[in-house]
């Protein structure tokens, strides 16, 4: 369990310790386990199928249980499911024991609510719309305690603060879980009709069918991040003395998005934005992001083409979206000194005006081989003294606020010169860098 932490494996065993009273009353008949078994059964199936092919968890099956079952026999669905799949990574027997008692607990929960609404009765009557209310409140009780489970793992874990993890799951789940639960309830009703359990699984087909939907929305976006990586691994191996910038920019662009409150989406290709910000150096010649000593006035013009250069490199990337844009005008100036076009103020895109001050902060506090590294409080106040002349001061504030709550850690970009001598771009690490 070496791979796991320490916080993390208490956790895991702390979680299992409180769904094992839910697992303590199994069915106290033989005929009473034909349902749970059958579930059981069916839920391990179809997790093994979705995790194999898709990745993600199934839970109409689950909540299914929770309609049907007492809680105790509900709790006791997921947990073949957890000891018979495969587990992807190393250690294998805390993962299981997570993935046999988070489900576990929050399933027995959701049979608690839905049993205590009177949801049980009205499943076999199949009582519409009363039927609603119970489920519905069931599948909210599912959600919290698996936003609560989930949420503490991650602070367990030192990943994010608990707060803000609670309420981004609960944000990003709800929807999902809340149309599973519609599924898992009309394989119940099913379940309790005349037809019997082999019509409750007419309900999984068209899940399939929008898990197949959901799996190549996936394989699409992991083909988008590849070609991300791919642009900026040229621009690291080009420009070696910015390694890792473009990705700091990224994280740091989206600080400042979360901050402002923009949506998911934005908040998305902003990212994309900070991370393909430098693309166009693939045009500039080599020699001049790597020259030793000052650039004359006809070289620096042909830098300060490399956003027109990245522009054009990604402008039939359709899901960049406005990062085109921002990629375009990241080297504007709020007084209209900065380039490729000399736009001012509000002409300047949003989206470019948040990447500007992010790309500014991250070469102020990056440690290089020919300038060393500004402390974040110093890099700041460099920011707040430009706000208003180069940087939008909305962002400026949002980043500052962003930095207070979350810190920053500054990295090392180049260890050692690896083409003899420092580039050209050495001048004083402000909103004026190149």
């Amino acid at each position: 369990m070496d791979a796991v932490p320490a916080r993390t494996r208490g956790y895991v065993a702390a979680v299992a310790l409180l769904a094992a009273p839910c697992l303590s009353r199994p069915p106290d008949t033989p005929g009473s386990w034909l349902a749970p078994a059958l579930l059981a059964a069916l839920y391990a199936a179809c997790e093994h199928a979705v995790h194999r092919r898709f990745g993600g968890t199934f839970y109409p099956v689950l909540l299914a249980g929770a309609f049907l079952l007492p809680p105790s026999a509900a709790a006791l669905v997921p947990v073949p499911a957890a000891l018979l799949c495969p587990v992807d990574h190393r250690p294998a027997l805390p993962r299981r024991v997570w993935r046999a008692a988070r489900p576990a607990l929050a399933v027995w929960a959701a049979a608690r609510v839905h049993e205590a609404l009177g949801g049980r009765d009205a499943v076999a009557g199949a009582d519409f719309p009363y039927a609603l209310l119970p489920a519905g409140a069931a599948v909210l009780a599912f959600c919290l305690v698996l936003t609560a489970l989930d949420g503490g793992l991650r602070a367990a874990a030192g990943l994010v603060p608990p707060c803000r993890t609670w309420r981004a799951l609960l944000a990003r789940s709800l929807a999902p879980v809340a149309v599973h639960g519609l599924a898992g309830l009309m394989m119940a009703v099913l379940w309790r009709s005349p037809y019997g359990p082999v019509s409750a699984l007419l309900v999984l087909l068209p899940m399939c069918v929008s898990w197949w939907v959901f799996a190549q929305y996936h394989r699409e976006r992991a083909a988008h991040q590849a070609t991300i990586r791919a642009l900026v691994q040229a621009v690291d191996i080009k420009d070696g003395y910015t390694r890792g910038h473009s990705e700091r920019v990224g994280q740091a662009s989206v600080l400042i998005a979360r901050e402002l409150g923009l949506d998911d989406d934005r908040v998305e290709v902003l990212r994309f934005a900070g991370i393909l910000h430098d693309v166009g150096k693939l045009g500039v010649p080599t020699r001049l992001l790597r020259k030793d000593g000052p650039l004359t006035p006809e070289e620096r013009r042909i830098i300060e083409l490399h956003p027109e250069y990245g522009h054009e490199m990604v402008r039939g990337i359709s899901f960049l979206g406005e990062a085109r844009t921002a990629i375009l005008h990241h080297h504007e100036r709020l007084d209209g000194t900065g380039y490729p076009y000399g736009l001012a103020g509000d002409r300047i895109p949003e989206c470019a005006r948040i990447v500007a001050v992010a790309d500014a902060f991250d070469a102020m506090t990056s440690t290089r081989c020919y300038s060393r590294a500004r402390p974040v409080e110093a890099a700041v106040a460099e920011l707040e003294r430009c706000a208003g002349a180069h940087f939008d001061p909305r962002m400026v504030r949002a980043l500052v606020r962003a930095l207070r709550r979350e810190g920053w850690r500054p990295a090392v970009t180049a260890d050692e010169p690896a083409y003899g001598t420092a580039p050209a771009e050495r001048t004083p690490r402000t909103g004026a860098h190149r």
